[in-house]
């Protein structure tokens, strides 16, 4: 049994020797640059005989290609190709994604540009390559794609009806996948509960919307017979691996740079029909072909996240214990899983998620996946997380009104006590430590909740109705090999990190994850200099380039400071001991008579400075013939780690929303979000402060603004930033974040990630208060973007 009071000293304990900058709140020294302008994004790249790529994509939600006119386009100035489906084929196999683990999943074989078929609006189905953007777009103009359309799915509440036509006749059904489990007794404590609450709750489609949209480019040389790609990702190595697959290449054959990448969400880390189109027009024409996704086709383009219907019910006793939940999960993916990490993930994390703070024993749930003629859906920031914690957390609220307790209360009865880890949720998810009660005595004194309860019944009187709402979460981070690695997709779970010291006394550090805004540059060199033993000024940091960090997974799951951060360390310290026994060799002394000061090595008994660094990499790079016969001095180590503790190390976390709904109009005003966030170790409280409220707003984006609207033949609505709707700064509240550390056990760092909780919480605390404050009105809102007209109809006002 892990008790919070027996962490307590592990949590203050340093993890260095001289531990200056981790835990403390340290600027991010990279931002500057960026600030100033100095970034280096895709489009800032120009390459010698580059051309552009544009793409012909299909307009419609199901087509039947039957024949393409180029003749007209080629002929148009500057035009170096134009490539369909049939001739991409020769040269970029096409791919099938799904997992291994989960058993039954199917898809069908997608191309790079579409063959006879395009399933989805917006599937790249001819590429166009010109000397210029403009004479691309120009000549895009001139293609001529005969087409007949086909009938197309849409809805996937009807995707499995016998009538319903099939997208992919090969597999039967458009049924992608589907997963049962059953723990307990659940039929039984249904039928005896004191109190049964239910609900049906809907999630739109989103999308993640990044400044600088998914490119790339491609530069094959045919004299080396190598490929380099230039690329906003988040996965590089990854990347690498599926373009030799993709096109018979060895990983020495394929270099891929990510250099600044302005932003990502998930969005960056699948690998889509035009990267591979990309390459295969560079490794045809034998020159450098750069693709841009514009804004508007981003839209259709880029994958899309959380369409989901869920159909939900709770049990508990009149004491207050929570019994039994029971979910029905029905999710739409678009026509073909994604690939390499596929898009049943997203439902199955809701199946494993639900009821996941709580010691109810008995759960049943069910999942559907579906085939759609919609964008492909797949892991967008929080995969689950946010629909798992709104289903969960609206079913508690209902349960503790229909009790007449109060949902703080109730939620301090029900969740794990911080006495009971390790243990197993009734999914079967393993949990190392969390902390959800010392969480939730800190919110409540953090948001002074009986004066706001004071207030909200005061306000009430004067016909102001504000409302109050809860999210108590569970957040899956530092994935092990269990989460892709079984499943036969080739994602590395492991990272590691090369550090050198440099003859000057600098310390280069090589990651394998990378920066993509989120501040794992500034975490990495606050680790480095604390290992090593030298001023934060006296590090870099090198990322995001496959030819010289090792190999690794990148940035995904909430793993950049968990298992790159670990890395890090490992090599550090790893460095530093090297250190010593150079020093030792020197100045002819024990290693143990020596220490490691700032720079400095020092007499361990006196404090005297013997060495700087500085002379260490003189003598070590330039003077080896002074060090005695067979030493080798080693100041480049590389180290790498692999959780594999655990599936998963979960954090943990609560947030409050504060919110006051006008019944008049239907709008919603965020008065103030709270956040208690466990993530373990803090590295950088700053930095997890800014991700925690960057999470929350997206969060917040979800529960009342973004949705990609369709209509009944699957065309886009809203597929530009006119009509598709994100939370902004002056519609946001404040947002007072605090943290507990209960660091995870499975490292020496002992931290957790902290990327996805706040988007995970968000909705269902923001849900949880409109609801709050629509109860004296006997309405209540599941349907996320809950809009004003959502609550109108609630309130049966139209």
């Amino acid at each position: 049994m892990n008790k919070p009071a027996d962490l307590k000293g592990l949590v203050l304990d340093p993890v260095t020797n001289d531990q200056r900058y981790i835990g403390n709140r340290e600027p991010r020294h990279g931002a500057r640059r960026l600030l100033e302008g100095q970034g280096t994004y895709i489009d800032d790249i120009q390459l010698p005989r580059m051309g552009h790529v544009v793409f012909w994509r299909s307009p419609v939600a199901h087509m039947k290609i039957n024949k393409i006119h180029t003749e007209q386009a080629s002929k148009m100035p500057g035009v170096l190709a134009v490539v369909d489906g049939v001739q991409m084929a020769k040269i970029c196999k096409p791919w099938v994604a799904t997992l291994g683990h989960l058993a039954g999943m199917k898809s069908a074989p997608q191309h790079a540009l579409a063959v006879d078929r395009a399933c989805w609006q917006g599937e790249p189905v001819v590429a166009v390559v010109a000397e210029t953007r403009a004479q691309a777009e120009d000549a895009l103009q001139l293609v001529d794609v005969e087409w007949e359309e086909l009938p197309a799915v849409i809805s996937m509440e009807s995707a499995l009806d016998p009538e319903t036509p099939l997208i992919h006749s090969e597999l039967g059904d458009n049924l992608c996948f589907t997963r049962s489990l059953d723990v307990g007794n659940v039929d039984e404590v249904f039928a005896s509960a004191d109190v049964v609450a239910e609900a049906t709750f809907g999630f739109g489609r989103h999308t993640g919307v990044t400044l600088e949209p998914r490119c790339q480019i491609a530069d094959y040389n045919p004299g080396e017979r190598r490929l380099t790609v230039y690329h906003s990702q988040q996965a590089p190595h990854m990347m690498q691996d599926l373009y030799c697959r993709q096109f018979g290449l060895s990983e020495s054959d394929v270099h891929v740079i990510c250099k600044d990448v302005g932003g990502s969400f998930g969005i960056k880390v699948h690998a889509y029909p035009d990267d591979f189109a990309t390459v295969g027009l560079a490794m045809m024409l034998e020159r450098p072909v750069k693709f841009v996704a514009d804004r508007l086709e981003s839209f259709t383009s880029d994958i899309h996240a959380r369409e989901h219907r869920i159909k939900g019910r709770i049990a508990a006793n009149k004491a207050g214990d929570i019994l039994a939940f029971e979910i029905d999960d029905l999710t739409g993916i678009g026509p073909y899983s994604m690939f390499p990490r596929t898009s049943a993930i997203e439902g199955n994390q809701v199946v494993n998620l639900v009821g996941g703070p709580y010691k109810h024993q008995n759960y049943r749930a069910h999942l559907n996946v579906v085939f759609q003629n919609k964008a492909p859906t797949c892991q967008y920031r929080g995969v689950g997380h946010p629909i798992a914690c709104a289903v969960t957390e609206g079913l508690v609220d209902l349960a503790a009104q229909k009790l007449q307790m109060d949902p703080l209360e109730f939620r301090k009865r029900n969740v794990i006590p911080d006495d009971a880890y390790p243990c197993s949720g009734i999914s079967g998810i393993k949990l190392e430590v969390l902390s959800h009660e010392q969480c939730l005595r800190t919110i409540e004194k953090m948001m002074d909740y009986s004066a706001l309860r004071k207030e909200q019944a005061e306000l009430r009187k004067k016909g102001i109705y504000r409302g109050i709402g809860f999210a108590t979460l569970i957040e899956l981070t530092n994935p092990s090999p269990a989460f892709y690695g079984v499943g036969g997709a080739r994602i590395a779970s492991q990272d590691g990190a090369s550090v050198r010291l440099d003859p000057s006394g600098v310390v280069s550090v090589l990651v394998g994850v990378g920066e993509q805004g989120q501040g794992t540059e500034g975490i990495y060199a606050q680790i480095a200099a604390d290992a090593v033993g030298v001023s934060i000024n006296q590090v870099r940091i090198v990322t995001g380039d496959t030819d010289v960090t090792p190999y690794g997974g990148g940035t995904w799951a909430s793993r950049g400071a968990g298992v790159g951060g670990e890395a890090v360390l490992l090599a550090c310290q790893a460095l530093q001991e090297n250190i010593l026994k150079l020093a030792g060799a020197i100045l002819n002394r024990p290693v143990s008579e020596l220490s490691v000061h700032r720079s400095h090595v020092l007499d361990k008994a006196t404090g005297e400075q013997l060495l700087p660094f500085s002379e260490i990499g003189r003598i070590g790079y330039f003077r080896t013939d002074t060090l005695p016969a067979g030493f080798s001095a080693d100041l480049m180590v590389t180290r790498h780690y692999t959780q594999k503790d655990y599936p998963f190390i979960f954090t943990n976390g609560v947030q409050a929303s504060y919110v006051e709904v006008d019944p008049d109009t239907g709008f919603v005003k965020l008065l103030k979000h709270w956040a208690v966030e466990d993530c373990g170790r803090v590295i950088n409280p700053m930095l997890v402060d800014e991700q925690v409220r960057g999470a929350i707003v997206q969060g917040i984006g979800g529960a009342l603004f973004e949705e990609c609207l369709y209509d009944d033949s699957g065309l886009l609505r809203n597929g530009s930033m006119a009509d598709y709707l994100v939370p902004m700064a002056n519609e946001m509240p404040d947002i007072e974040v605090a943290h507990v550390e209960t660091p995870t056990q499975s490292s020496k760092l002992g931290a957790k990630g902290a990327g996805e909780a706040g988007t995970a919480g968000a909705p269902g605390a923001v849900q949880n208060a409109i609801n709050d404050a629509l109860a004296p009105f006997n309405a209540s809102v599941f349907e996320q973007p809950i809009t004003s007209e959502k609550i109108l109809r609630a309130l049966k006002k139209i």
